[in-house]
């Protein structure tokens, strides 16, 4: 059995190893010539941490990650700590750590696991077709691809989605601008084993632990699309929107190198049940853009790879069967993602600033429990729970 793979990134890479894993002939095949990972560092939460366990990376992963032990919110004028808590219950109740790792370090994790030299670069798809008994691939550069399936690991702008779903998916926007970055480890800023995210009007400041003594940083902005912003704006748009906040976002703020730092406009996909057709599966963000507002977009991605792997290591009534068998095992539990992230975003960015200002006066009270059991819930969804 063959599979070709459409994207390097963290899904169709998490898929290709688990693939392989499971000694399944693979082809990955990606559109870029160097990829360059969206975004500076991405939160694994203890079920992506297994998927990568699983998938044999275990020792890496945690030289890569963070020591992430507290989570704290702060108030944004004074810095005032609205509450702070352990959080070891979470990790002993669900029996792993979560690592914040850079992005491009894991990329390189997953693209050594894989084999660089296996990848093949600067390959665009333009078109996809099922023929007798298996699915053929055409890119732009002229080269065809044949194998018994195909993995649609290919983003948010994924082309081979409308093939699956006979439709086009629109991106919806979620209502507010991300910049996310690397700095070093401050601890005037914050603590160095923390997560800590400052909130107000809307807006947030998170700060969490990388390797290498570094933080990743985000701020969020409920904004209009389309602002002329870019790099070269990057410090004084800051500024301008924190206007006020507390000394350690200001501190933060002039910290941040322009030249590293992104600014994304966050969007979603409307949830859609059907993730296969025929001989054609979508992975990742191809069959489920989510914002980033629960730190599982990257982790479901990981969760795809395991079950699609499973799925066809263990069934033998054929591709098309064990593919409907991977539909089944994932799409009730990607749209409950989507739609989780979708609405913790409503309440962190002011969609409705009354309920934003309860969920602030609610933190004031908050000890960890509420917050910790609808992280484990949400963990506990995952396929090696």
């Amino acid at each position: 059995m063959k599979a070709i793979i459409i994207g390097g990134g963290i899904g169709g890479l998490s898929a290709a190893i688990a693939l392989k894993r499971c000694g399944i002939a693979t082809e990955v095949y990606e559109a870029v010539k160097e990829i360059r990972p969206a975004g500076a560092a991405i939160s694994i939460w203890p079920n992506g941490v297994k998927c990568l366990n699983w998938l044999g990376m275990k020792e890496q992963l945690q030289r890569l990650g963070g020591q992430m032990d507290y989570m704290a919110y702060r108030e944004y004028l004074h810095g005032q700590t609205l509450t702070r808590f352990s959080l070891d219950p979470l990790v002993k109740s669900v029996g792993e750590r979560p690592y914040p790792v850079a992005r491009a370090e894991l990329q390189n994790m997953l693209i050594d696991t894989y084999g660089r030299e296996e990848i093949q670069f600067g390959k665009r798809i333009v078109e996809v077709e099922e023929c007798a008994g298996g699915v053929r691939a055409r890119f732009e550069c002229g080269h065809v691809a044949e194998g018994d399936l195909l993995i649609a690991a290919d983003g948010t702008h994924s082309v081979i989605r409308p093939y699956v779903l006979g439709q086009q998916a629109e991106r919806h926007y979620a209502g507010y601008v991300n910049w996310n970055g690397l700095v070093e480890i401050d601890e005037s800023i914050a603590p160095a084993n923390q997560w800590t995210t400052f909130v107000g009007e809307g807006k947030r400041v998170s700060l969490m632990p990388v390797a290498n003594s570094r933080f990743y940083f985000f701020f969020d902005v409920p904004l209009p699309k389309g602002l002329p912003e870019d790099r070269s704006t990057v410090k004084a748009d800051l500024t301008r929107y924190f206007s006020g906040w507390a000394e350690p976002v200001q501190k933060l703020i002039n910290a941040i190198n322009p030249e590293t730092t992104n600014r994304i406009e966050i969007h979603d996909i409307e949830p859609f049940m059907q993730l296969v057709r025929g001989r054609v599966a979508l992975l990742g963000d191809s069959g489920h853009s989510t914002t980033p507002d629960i730190g599982q977009g990257g982790c479901a991605a990981m969760e795809d790879a395991v079950v699609l792997a499973i799925a066809l290591q263990t069934n033998s009534l054929g591709v098309e069967d064990a593919l409907l068998r991977y539909q089944e095992k994932r799409a009730w539990r990607v749209k409950d993602l989507v739609l989780k992230a979708r609405k913790r975003c409503d309440v962190t960015h002011g969609k409705d600033m009354d309920v934003t200002h309860g969920w602030y006066e609610e933190l004031k009270a908050e000890t960890g429990e509420r917050v910790l059991s609808g992280m484990r819930e949400t963990i506990m969804g995952g396929p090696l729970e």
